[in-house]
């Protein structure tokens, strides 16, 4: 008997799994996009950077010259982390806390 063909993460016992997914892969999808805008912009006002190297300005930015914690600026990277215990027991996305650090970030390149 032939199996009916799936998606990937769209087995039907699993469906919080499948959701889950979903959610990473447009989060991939819209940080891959946004990297790619912010490499256009830069690149169309003649700014001979890579969007990586604005992401470490960031980070540097953050630690040296503000009061940010680290994990902050971490996960506003949307860097992993890498301990597998720290990683179970992160419960939060620290959203309003990564959203003050962008507006203080966006304050320092405007001014």
């Amino acid at each position: 008997m032939e199996r009916p063909c799936r998606a990937a993460g769209s087995h039907p016992e699993k469906p919080a799994l499948a959701r889950k997914l979903r959610q990473r892969m447009r989060a991939v999808m819209e940080w891959s996009v946004a990297m790619g805008l912010i490499w256009h912009l830069l690149k169309s006002c003649g700014v001979e950077v890579v969007p990586h190297g604005f992401r470490s300005s960031l980070r540097d930015w953050a630690a040296e010259e503000t009061d940010h914690p680290r994990e902050v600026a971490e996960a506003a990277l949307a860097h992993k982390v890498r301990n597998q215990v720290e990683a179970a027991y992160r419960r939060t996305d620290l959203f309003e806390r990564r959203r003050r650090l962008m507006d203080n970030w966006a304050a320092y390149l405007a001014g």
